[in-house]
């Protein structure tokens, strides 16, 4: 190794689930990474020399922090955990030079602010909306984009009347200012924890004769999403899994909902998709030599119950309920697939089904060809064009990330982590 960067955590700090990291950004010759204890720290990437530290919120109140941070032009972007321990979420900015926070903007407002009227009572105080998954950034627009967390607590909503504004929502922001431009809320008073953290997917197209400025979303509520990336219009919504709790989404984007779909306190086991989500942290991929978005589903039913709403302490989760219960139900009410999707219009091309529902993310490359993997450890390689099986290797252990490619001395290269072990393969 060149050099090692170690960062010792406090003996204590809260995690939802697991002690996670999901990466790094680079900018010119600086690293940035976040840290289970909330600290945004910048490092030489020449020498592993730590430049500097900024606390992005006080650990000691359940704030964490996961995602891989967003560096662009002379800001780094970088979000919060935390949404199922009571937080308040946000967003920030920071100068990459100095760590100075540029500007801050909190995804739950106050009494008085725009939005604060979705939330009853002092809800607002632990609302959640954390900023776990990265977005994603139009250069043209000089707009980032990105997705918000569940409401808190999770599962009980009766403490929290109201659409509780901008949990599972997309923000779109302005780079500079931080600005809200525009916002649009996938599940308004989610009960379910589907957060609306999936990655943004930015392209270009045409949809009834008009050019479009699109981002599109596979949400983990199980409809995918087309909105106009510049106004926020939404445009279309399709199921692309089995899905129960609406009827439909409206001609304005609000689902219609389907009666008996909300979490009780004896258990509904009636509810599609599960609690981890129709899709989740899973990066799709679009390739714009076939014109197809491809990403992983989830297809599960779940039992989603409520308890009798929590009281926010320090060092405990806020959850107001859970869903579970995998273990009751048929392996037909739990696969996974990934889907080759035409993005405008929201149909489905291919299908590649799996046993379980995936974790991993999906890449395509201008060679026609996809790759994911299976929770197992099947890390395979598919046709992109018509989804036909090209190889598969075995990597003996869980896959919770995604491949990546790249070129080493003239060699396209393909590498994926499986649980500790990072697995390279080379292309011919």
């Amino acid at each position: 190794a060149l050099w090692t960067f170690e960062y010792r955590l406090p003996s204590k700090v809260y995690t939802c689930c697991g002690e996670v990291n999901r990466g790094l950004a680079l900018l010119d010759s600086t690293l940035f990474i976040t840290t289970l204890d909330a600290k945004l720290i910048a490092i030489d990437a020449r020498s592993g020399r730590m430049l500097w530290k900024k606390e992005m919120a006080d650990p000691a109140l359940n704030y964490t922090a996961t995602a891989a941070p967003l560096a662009i032009k002379d800001k780094v972007i970088a979000g919060i955990a935390g949404a199922d321990a009571g937080v308040r979420g946000f967003l920030d900015a920071y100068d990459a030079k100095t760590g100075e926070r540029a500007w801050r903007f909190w995804t739950v407002p106050v009494p008085g602010e725009p939005g604060s009227e979705t939330w009853g009572g002092d809800s607002w105080r632990y609302g959640g909306a954390s900023t776990w998954i990265t977005g994603s950034y139009d250069p043209e627009l000089n707009l980032v984009y990105w997705g918000t967390g569940n409401p808190g607590p999770d599962h009980n909503g009766d403490v929290r009347p109201g659409d509780n504004l901008y949990s599972c929502s997309l923000l779109a922001l302005d780079l500079d200012t931080g600005k809200l431009r525009w916002y649009f809320q996938f599940t308004p008073h989610d009960t379910h924890d589907w957060d609306a953290t999936q990655v943004p997917v930015l392209l270009d197209s045409t949809l009834s004769g008009r050019a479009r400025k699109l981002v599109v979303v596979p949400s983990r509520n199980g409809f995918y999403y087309v909105l106009d990336r510049q106004t926020g219009e939404f445009l279309l919504a399709k199921p692309f899994v089995k899905q129960t709790w609406a009827k439909e989404i409206d001609r304005t984007g609000r689902p219609v909902l389907n009666p008996g779909q909300e979490p009780t306190l004896e258990g509904n086991d009636s509810i599609w998709p599960g609690v981890d989500g129709a899709n989740n942290w899973m990066s799709p991929s679009y390739n714009p030599g076939t014109k197809l978005l491809y990403f992983n589903a989830r297809e599960e039913r779940r039992r989603y119950f409520k308890t009798d709403a929590p009281e926010f302490r320090p060092g405990e989760s806020f959850f107001g309920g859970g869903g579970g219960g995998g273990a009751r139900f048929r392996p037909e009410e739990s696969w996974g697939k990934l889907i080759a999707m035409t993005p405008e219009t929201g149909a489905i091309q291919w299908e590649h089904r799996i046993l379980a529902p995936p974790w991993a993310g999906v890449l395509s490359t201008a060679g026609n060809v996809v790759f994911s993997a299976t929770p197992s450890g099947n890390f395979y390689a598919l046709d992109a064009r018509n989804g036909k099986d090209l190889w598969h290797f075995n990597g003996g252990g869980r896959v919770y990330a995604s491949p990546i490619t790249f070129l080493s001395r003239g060699k396209q290269l393909i590498t994926i982590p499986i649980e500790s072990v990072l697995i390279a393969f080379g292309l011919d």
